[in-house]
């Protein structure tokens, strides 16, 4: 999942902008916020929203590129959901944008439902 991202911003025609790219792996993980056990969650994503975000992600200054690779539907606990990579020329810059691109990515892009232990 990962390096596939990686390798396509390495290859954007303006690699030579990039100073650094920074990602962001998401991964289904064995309890709730609240503290209950998690066996499963059920996870749908809205393609038309995350296309839009991502759009968005790489108007921002400084962002040369943003790409983003999810997993829908019912995911076991330590399996990848999502995975997001953004690539601009400093820190300053990126850091921001990935955190910006995650959290409209929660938000307004996945529906998730989790299964818990009986």
């Amino acid at each position: 999942m990962e390096k596939d991202i990686i390798k396509k911003i390495r290859n954007h025609p303006d690699i030579n902008k990039v100073g650094m790219i920074a990602s962001h792996l998401g991964i289904v993980r064995g309890h709730s916020r609240d503290g209950k056990k998690v066996k499963a969650v059920e996870v749908i994503y809205d393609m038309d929203s995350l296309d839009d975000i991502i759009k968005d992600i790489k108007k921002l200054p400084g962002i040369v590129e943003a790409l983003v690779e999810v997993k829908s539907g019912v995911l076991n606990v330590g399996d990848e959901v999502m995975y997001l990579a953004v690539g601009g020329d400093i820190r300053e810059n990126v850091f921001p944008a990935l955190i910006k691109g995650v959290d409209m990515i929660k938000k307004r892009a996945v529906k998730k439902k989790e299964v818990y232990e009986e």
